[in-house]
């Protein structure tokens, strides 16, 4: 063994899923298969389009047996990831583009199936929105495992390694891989790709398996079979750790267990302060697999269900039926809990070439969420009749994003009576009292908050976006990172103003940006007054453990010294000193 095995080694990566693993580092092949361009005659085009399409039957035969496996192995909540390849693989896009690049460019299969990849990449690359931006994951999986079909490179089962306490090493993994994970021999992954939103990483979240992703160059190392920890909650990797290293992970992991299963017995107990104030707990969803986890956690049901992956890896719009068999799944398996959809809220030119837009210099401020839906009404409309025919599988509420005015709401309003008189003509029942909400997300709708919430039946604020408009940040920009300041006076008294202008009102202000999920924040959210609060599902015991060991007028008076500081710094330094010494344990 040479001396670089021996050493301790730390790496730093992306905090994908929470938890601690100790185990044994186990390198699995899941590196690109190299591409060399190569020109053809005439003659080879027939050939090469041949071997890309026997390359992509092969793929399907094998996601089609994963889906067999699965459905007889995990039950068929999780057959939705495998059923999104199969769409990637059927998309027009993929199969006529490559074929079109073989014979216009006169070239190899494999380098064809490559250029056209490189355009997926580009068009998602475009995408503001991060969780979308991160499904061109999903079309260069697939692409990936149409490139090993056609060279021939099989790729080790993911649900056939055995040994107990593996942690995997690979260059990247599928949806699929994770989804074939035995927990009894797998407990813990590490790649060099991924980020946080990627579909691997919402999965092993809510599949609880500890993961740290994004580590760039972690399977050039040579690690194989050597002691490892990861710590999935700050993106730590640990490799042969020494004696002192382990023990003190070792001391980490028993207590974020015995955290994990403290706050687990919260589950079926009120979400209720101490002075018996309730606030209702829901997640954020976007993969009908993510239900089960939020069901576990304790989950009073979905304050947010976003709606663009109906739409995205394809050339052409859901129609109304698709969209209704997506909803009543979702709906169905959350019910009798409610289920809060929101309406399309990406830039229509960054989706399906249906919509026929123009490209926009600042796509971020441009024709994108209720903007696009107000623009496109037929695709609104047809969004909006899907959902109200699957209102009466459950409690549904719907709700539009990016609302900057009473306008907008009254034009969206409109087109929603439009769709509900239309289903009543047709005798297509839905459920006529459906609540209808907003996303408070730009200054102007907090402005005029006041006057939005005569129109609505309820407020869902949506932080990321309003911290980002608010105080002009771009928070994917590194340089501007330490600007995105959630306690931001400026962002305290927008929150202020939403829920005081909500209750006004006689209507619900409720949450489903991340701040709702940070557990440190919850004094300050009760505090306000906020009813409702939605995160990922896993957040939600922490949350509640907070909010039972909370009294509302405490919370009040904290919010009032709050509102005394001038700076975000000296908020967050007020709350560490007040709230963290007093929640200390479920801060750990």
């Amino acid at each position: 063994m040479d001396s670089a095995r021996n050493e301790t080694r730390i790496f730093r990566g992306i905090e994908a899923s929470a938890g601690i693993a100790i185990g044994t580092a186990r390198l699995t092949d899941r590196s690109r298969v190299a591409v060399t361009e190569v020109s053809i005659g005439d003659e080879e085009v027939e050939l090469e389009c041949a071997r890309f399409l026997a390359a992509l039957q092969d793929a399907r035969e094998e996601l089609l047996a994963v889906k067999e496996h699965l459905a007889s192995s995990r039950g068929p909540e999780h057959l939705y990831v495998v059923d999104s390849h199969l769409l990637i693989l059927e998309d027009g896009m993929l199969t006529r583009g490559t074929l079109d690049l073989i014979a216009g460019e006169k070239i190899n299969a494999e380098a064809a199936l490559k250029r056209n990849l490189l355009k997926f990449k580009e068009f998602f690359s475009a995408i503001e929105d991060e969780y979308l931006r991160e499904r061109a994951g999903d079309v260069e999986t697939v692409v990936e495992r149409i490139m090993r079909a056609m060279v021939g490179k099989r790729q080790e089962c993911i649900g056939s390694i055995d040994g107990g306490k593996i942690v995997i090493v690979a260059h990247d993994l599928s949806p699929t891989d994770i989804l074939q994970i035995d927990k009894n021999n797998v407990i813990g992954f590490i790649t060099d790709l991924g980020g946080r939103t990627s579909h691997t990483a919402i999965l092993a979240r809510a599949l609880e398996i500890p993961a740290v992703v994004g580590l760039e160059t972690i399977t050039g190392e040579d690690i194989d079979g050597l002691p490892i920890i990861i710590d999935g909650t700050d993106g730590t990797v640990v490799v042969n750790p020494d004696q002192d290293t382990f023990r003190d992970y070792l001391r980490r992991k028993q207590r974020y267990d015995y955290l994990e299963q403290e706050f687990l017995k919260l589950r079926d107990l009120p979400a209720e302060t101490i002075d018996g104030h309730r606030i209702s707990l829901m997640g954020n969803i976007e993969f009908a697999e993510e239900i089960p986890t939020l069901k576990g956690h304790g989950g009073e049901g979905i304050g947010l269900y976003r709606t663009e992956m109906l739409y995205m890896n394809r050339q052409g719009l859901p129609d109304e039926e698709e969209q209704y068999l997506a909803y009543s799944a979702i709906v169905e398996a959350m019910a009798p809990l409610p289920i809060t959809i929101r309406t399309l809220d990406v830039g229509g030119d960054k989706l399906a070439t249906d919509l026929h837009l123009e490209d926009e210099m600042n796509p971020a401020l441009g024709l994108r969420a209720i903007r696009l839906s107000l623009r496109k009404p037929e695709v609104f409309k047809t969004q909006l009749r899907a959902i109200l025919r699957a209102s009466v599988r459950g409690k549904v509420r719907i709700f539009f994003p990016m609302i900057s005015g009473v306008e907008e709401v009254r034009a969206a309003k409109a087109i929603l009576e439009e769709a509900k008189n239309e289903l009543r003509a047709e005798g297509v029942p839905f459920d006529n009292a459906i609540d209808v909400g907003i996303m408070i997300e730009i200054p102007s709708a907090v402005l005029v908050a006041d006057i939005l919430a005569r129109e609505v039946d309820f407020f869902s604020v949506g932080t990321n976006d309003l911290i980002q408009y608010s105080l002009a940040i771009d928070r994917t920009n590194e340089h501007l990172a330490h600007l995105y300041q959630p306690m931001h006076p400026a962002v305290l008294r927008s929150l202020r103003t939403v829920v005081d202008a909500a209750h006004a009102a006689g209507i619900r202000a409720c949450m489903c940006g991340e701040v709702a999920g940070e557990s440190r924040y919850l004094p300050i959210l009760l505090g306000l007054g906020f009813d409702e609060l939605s995160m990922t599902g896993v957040s939600i015991p922490r949350v509640k453990k907070v909010l039972r060991r909370a009294v509302k007028a405490d919370a009040q008076l904290l919010v009032s010294r709050a509102f005394t500081f001038s700076t975000a710094a000296e908020v967050e330094a007020f709350l560490n000193s007040e709230i963290s010494a007093r929640f200390s344990e479920s801060f750990d």
